[in-house]
């Protein structure tokens, strides 16, 4: 057996507690025999975050590439102009999720960055334009 190469966290298991008392640990890891290994050279796992578990869950991509890339997470300072931004941080720091998780800064923020990219994009929409792009259209107005 040989353990497939891994990306991503360096942890699979935490013991969830707070920064001072938590434990993390690789405790799952992807296995193959040497035959899968030569049929799927390019295997890799991914090791995803843990947000309801103390577990990550494990991707295994077979052929090495991930279909949906993900965009880096951006806080966008016009976003503090607006009331609402400010109300849904509050609510996801100070709501409890669950014994497991009240108080949990990685949970808290990654609640708190699922819920304002939902937020962003209903609200303004995945129109990004450069700041070239707006100087011309202020300029052709």
């Amino acid at each position: 057996m040989m353990e497939i190469q891994s990306k991503g966290g360096a942890y699979t298991w935490s013991n969830q507690h707070n920064e001072e008392d938590e434990i993390r640990e690789k405790l799952d890891r992807v296995l193959s025999s040497l035959e899968w290994g030569f049929l799927f050279p390019k295997a890799i796992a991914i090791i995803e975050i843990a947000i309801a578990s103390d577990h990550a869950p494990i991707v295994l991509l077979t052929n090495g590439v991930m279909k949906k890339v993900k965009r880096d997470f951006k806080f966008e300072s016009k976003w503090l102009l607006e009331e609402e931004c400010s109300r849904m941080v509050d609510e996801e720091w100070t709501n409890t999720w669950g014994r497991h998780h009240r108080g949990t800064f990685r949970v808290n923020l990654r609640r708190t960055k699922v819920k304002l990219g939902k937020w962003s994009k209903d609200k303004y929409g995945k129109n990004k334009l450069s700041a070239d792009d707006i100087e011309r259209k202020i300029k052709v107005l």
